[in-house]
Parts: structure tokens; sequence; C-alpha cells
């Protein structure tokens, strides 16, 4: 080996010591520059200890191939995950493909500029072993990018995917429910144009006009909240899961005040944020069916919203469980696994006077399903019934909002977490 290539390697070596013990400094520098340039808040950059606590690995991944030699994406699997990773975030956050590449473009900044301050302690060396150790660097950083971006390209295309295929079916769905409509307004108003119709006839016909001019009503307001929900990330709004339960009990009040339903918030449901347009129209579905659903041989009839937030641990991932609980009708058995299909309607044999489209709960099982979340329904001995839906919620803050001491044992996970 010549004298060149051990003082370039002794060299590589010296700087890749310096960067593994100055990690943690690094990633902040880092974590600054993206502040200066995103319209992001500095907590949702690396919103989450895991990845917070783990971005250090792409450190040291950089350190081991200045060393080393070795590749990232070929020799270091937790590098190449929290890349990868990375990319995941940022599209659900909303960053474009520019953004990311001006995100590792800044960390190759922050990297070249910890180094130049490097070598002025390190103190004299030669040009060649300079130059080899910024060219690994590139490398490396380069091929970070590529699997961040991979990623985010991979993530970016599946989701156009899964959007595209939940609209034909939305399509197909509109479509059979606006001519059923249509058709039954059509029909019915060329009747009440006839001169042999009776007084009952007409009233009668009217009714059905009335009825389905409602039903696509009702589409036609599923149609816009889904509209929302599609939209691009960094155009939705965020509430605290309260505000949007009492959003959706005012929406109400009329209905419920009407058929002699009392709509009760519990005043623990964790203050964790949400998305406003999905969470109010989950709500708004359940509530809207236990206010149609009311038992009316009960003297009270009430319909009780509640939450509550499980706590990322170790070994499980956190979620935020709604529910929305009545002590209406309740849903017959044979009907209970077949609650959240297309079109499908409970009670439609066996309650009159009540319109529906059967869609209502499709679309609420179809926008938990795209935020990750799951839907349920359950049948306490009792009566009544109780529809849930969770979000996922891996977030230190979403604990603290919800006022759980189990916030400590996360916060001591991540410092050990910090400190291996």
């Amino acid at each position: 080996m010549s004298t060149s290539t051990i003082e370039q390697l002794d060299l590589a070596s010296r700087l890749a010591e310096r960067l593994r013990a100055a990690r943690r400094e690094v990633v902040s520098r880092w974590l600054d520059r993206i502040i200066a340039r995103v319209t992001i808040e500095p907590g949702k950059v690396f919103p989450t200890d895991q990845l917070l606590n783990h971005v250090p690995l792409l450190v040291d991944g950089i350190a081991n191939y200045l060393e080393n030699g070795e590749s990232v994406t070929e020799g270091d699997v937790p590098v190449v995950a929290k890349a990868m990773e990375l990319g995941a975030l940022r599209y659900a956050q909303g960053f474009d493909a520019y953004e990311i590449l001006k995100e590792h473009e800044l960390l190759a900044g922050v990297l070249y500029a910890f180094l130049r301050e490097s070598l002025e302690e390190i103190g004299p060396t030669s040009p060649e072993a300079v130059a080899f150790a910024w060219e690994r660097i590139a490398q490396v950083t380069e091929q970070i990018r590529q699997a961040t971006m991979t990623h985010f390209l991979r993530v970016s295309a599946e989701q156009v995917r899964l959007r595209e295929e939940r609209l034909r079916r939305f399509n197909r769905m509109v479509s059979h429910e606006l001519k059923n409509r249509i058709g039954a307004i059509r029909g019915a108003s060329t009747l009440l144009a006839e001169p042999w119709l009776e007084a009952s006839q007409t009233a009668q016909f009217l009714r059905i006009v009335s009825q389905n001019a409602e039903g696509l009503q009702n589409v036609l307001e599923n149609l816009i909240a889904l509209s929302r929900i599609d939209s691009d990330s960094r155009q939705q709004r965020n509430v605290l899961l309260p505000q949007a339960a009492a959003e959706v009990a005012r929406q109400l009040r009329d209905a419920a005040k009407l058929g002699a339903v009392e709509i009760r918030l519990d005043p623990n449901i964790p203050a964790v944020e949400v998305d406003a347009a999905a969470v109010e129209l989950c709500l708004a579905n359940y509530l809207s069916n236990a206010i149609k659903y009311a038992d009316p041989a009960k003297h009270e009839r009430w319909v009780e919203v509640t939450g509550e937030l499980v706590v990322t641990t170790p070994t499980t991932p956190g979620e935020l469980l709604v529910r929305v609980r009545d002590n209406g009708r309740g849903v017959p058995v044979a009907a209970r696994e077949r609650l959240f299909e297309q079109f499908f309607r409970a009670h439609g044999d066996t309650v009159t006077g009540v319109e529906g489209t059967g869609l209502g709960l499709s679309i609420v099982h179809d926008t938990v399903a795209s935020l990750g979340g799951r839907v349920w329904a359950e049948f306490p001995d009792e009566g009544g019934s109780v529809f849930g839906f969770s979000l996922p919620s891996r977030r230190l803050e979403d604990a603290a909002a919800a006022g759980t001491h189990r916030i400590e044992v996360a916060l001591d996970t991540a410092s050990r977490g910090t400190n291996a």
C-alpha cells in the first residue's frame, strides 16, 4: 500500500471518528437549515421520537462509508430503512420532489461545513487525502438521497393508484345512486302532471320527489367531503378532536332535536390533533345513523362520542380510538358482517320512513383506511350499538395532550435510544 493511500485512509478514519462523535450536532444543524427553508413547524420536521433518535443513523452510515467505503444501499440496512422512512414521511407531509432534493442538498452542505472545520483542527494534510474524503462524502450522500427519493416516488405512485381505484369504485356507486334517484324523481314528477291523480296519490308522489331529492343532496355532500380529504395534505386543516366532535354535534343539532335524541360528548375526549375533514365526515355519518335509527319506544334516546389514546410503546404502536355509542334499535345479527359494504342498508327491510343511500359507512371505511386506521362495530348485551374508528398516533405530543403519565416511560425509552 502506497504512502499516499495510507494517508488517505488515515484521514478518512479520523474524520469518520469525529463525525460519529458529533452526529447529534450534525442532525441539529440539518434541522435548523430545513426549518429556515420550508413552511413547516420545527416539531414536525422529524415528528416522532423514533425518527428523530434514529436520524443520526444516517450520519453513522456516512461515517462508515467514509472510513470503509461500504455501500449504504447494500451494506447498511438500518440506514436505508431510515432514509426510506424519511421519504414516506415527506410524502405524508406534502413535500414535493424539489423540496426533498433541496433537503439533501442542505445535508451535504452541513456535512461539508463540518468536515471543513474538522480539517482545520486536524492540521495540514495532502490535497489527495482531502479530495479522497470529499469524494466519499459526495458518493454516500447521493446514495442516501437516492434511497429517500426512490421510496418517496414509490409511495407517491402507490397512493395515486389507490386513489384512482377508490375514485373509480366511488364513481360506480355514485352513478348507480344518482341514476336511481333521478329516475324516481322524473317518474313521480311526470305522474304529478296527470289530471286523474287523487289528493292522496299526489301527496305520495310529492313525498317520493322530496325523499329522493334529499338523497341526492346527501350523495353530493359526501362527494364534497371526499374531495376535501383527497386534496393535497398541505391544504388539510387540523383541529383538536373535541373541537371536531363539537362541530359535528352542532351541525346535527336540529336533526337530533327533531328525533328527541340527546347528543353527549365525553368531557375526557383526548385533545389530540386530527384531520378536520376526515374525522368530521366519519363522526357525522356515525351520529346521523344513530339519530335516524333511534328507538322510538324508549323515553330517553341518546348517542355519545368518546375517545381514547393508546400511547406508543417499544412494542405497541399508538392509536387514537373514537367510539360513537347509542341506545337505539341496534343492528340485526344477520346484517352485522355487511355493515361497511357499499350500498348495504342494515334496516332497509325492517324500518320504514328512514331514507338512506347505503354509502355512509362504506365511505367511513374507505376514509379511515386511507389514513392508515380501521373501523368496527360492537353490539353490547344491553342493546344499542357502538361504532368506532381508529387513527394512527405515534407522537409524544399526543400523549402529553391526553394528560397521560405514560409519556414519562416513552421519553425514557427515547433517551435510551439516543444514547445507544
